[in-house]
């Protein structure tokens, strides 16, 4: 009689299966320990603003409900305006929320730092003393992923490979601008920014197929960066290593230059070796060769600058007079060193430093 009501019923059914489906996510069901325990966070903290929460809302209904104004059995009093013991419920119990989830947070960001190393493998079973993390360096480049094997000389464009229940060293960096290292089933996102390293610490503990991404918009080909992260016995791990070194090419400076244009679908890619140095030149952004890296303009910034311009001590002092007008130039007044960290004065370091005693 009413065929609009079967149809609108089909479209509730199916949109709540959609959404009941997502409870099965990589993302809280992940086969990492690290994201496991960022999954378990997760589940604590929205369990214990629950115990505020839930009765928040259930009193509000029961109160609306209770003292409606055609129930003339609920109390009336207009006057009242304080009670000691609902005041210390009120505030009490979220204040002993607030602090449960201080502790619990103060104490994961600590124990989940990306850049502390791993301790266990997995819940009950702590990582072995003579175990060595597997060190890749990834490179987010627009718009792919470079993964390099520095200890095995091999390196990969859109998929990584790790064996299971191995510790992980991820060092990350980009090329042009920022990105998001993310892997749901093994951890959380790590930002990639040019000119900087940064790091995680991880383990897979289920072999398998995972899905990676970068999760941070960067450009039209932003959609299509994705990679894939293969968790691998030992053996096929192996296996997986001999198959990049036999068909592979080298991965040189100049291989690199023109990997680094921007590109969008790229294919997997694989090289057999790589050449050294590369890594710290990408991080130093000179691969080309024709200018100079970021560490080498950091060590002269430190030393003074390369010239008056980069000394911060500088005073203007009479240089002569040239056709009857006075001349001034910029000298060096006061630099760091390492009896004069400060940069004082001569006068006034010698008064500073420290006098024998007799």
């Amino acid at each position: 009689m009413y065929p609009y009501k079967s149809l609108l019923t089909r479209v509730l059914v199916l949109s709540a299966g959609i959404a009941l489906s997502g409870c099965n996510g990589i993302v809280m069901k992940p086969h990492g320990d690290i994201a496991r325990q960022q999954a378990n966070l997760i589940v604590t903290s929205t369990l214990l603003m629950l115990l505020i929460i839930v009765p928040v809302i259930a009193l509000t209904l029961y109160f609306a409900y209770r003292y409606r104004q055609s129930n003339t059995e609920a109390t009336y009093a207009p006057e009242w305006d304080h009670s000691t013991r609902l005041e210390l419920v009120i505030w009490g119990a979220p204040l002993m929320i607030i602090i449960a989830l201080g502790a619990i947070t103060w104490i994961s960001t600590h124990k989940l730092d990306p850049f502390r190393p791993l301790e266990r493998i997995a819940e009950g079973r702590p990582l072995a003393a003579d175990v060595k993390p597997l060190e890749v360096q990834a490179v987010s480049m627009d718009w792919k992923w470079l993964f390099i094997y520095p200890e095995l000389g091999i390196a990969t464009v859109n998929e990584v490979a790790a064996p299971v229940d191995r510790p992980l060293h991820f060092r990350i960096t980009s090329t042009s601008v920022m990105n998001t290292f993310y892997v749901p089933a093994l951890a959380g996102m790590i930002y990639s920014m040019p000119g900087m390293e940064t790091q995680l610490h991880a383990v897979i503990n289920k072999a398998g197929v995972y899905d990676g991404m970068s999760a941070n918009y960067s450009g039209a080909g932003f959609s299509d960066m994705r990679f894939k992260f293969h968790g691998l016995s030992e053996e096929d791990f192996a296996r997986w290593v001999e198959s990049n070194k036999a068909a592979g090419n080298a991965l040189t400076r100049a291989d690199y230059l023109k990997l680094e244009q921007p590109s969008t679908k790229e294919p997997i890619r694989r090289f057999a070796s790589v050449e050294p140095g590369l890594w710290s030149a990408i991080v130093d952004r000179c691969v080309d060769g024709r200018k100079m890296c970021a560490s080498q303009m950091m060590a002269i910034d430190a030393a003074g600058g390369a010239g008056k311009g980069g000394v911060a001590g500088t005073l203007r002092s009479a240089w002569g007079d040239l056709d009857g007008r006075r001349r001034e130039r910029t000298v060096v007044a006061a630099l760091c060193t390492p009896t004069n960290p400060l940069g004082l004065p001569l006068e006034a370091a010698d008064a500073a430093a420290p006098q024998p005693k007799n």
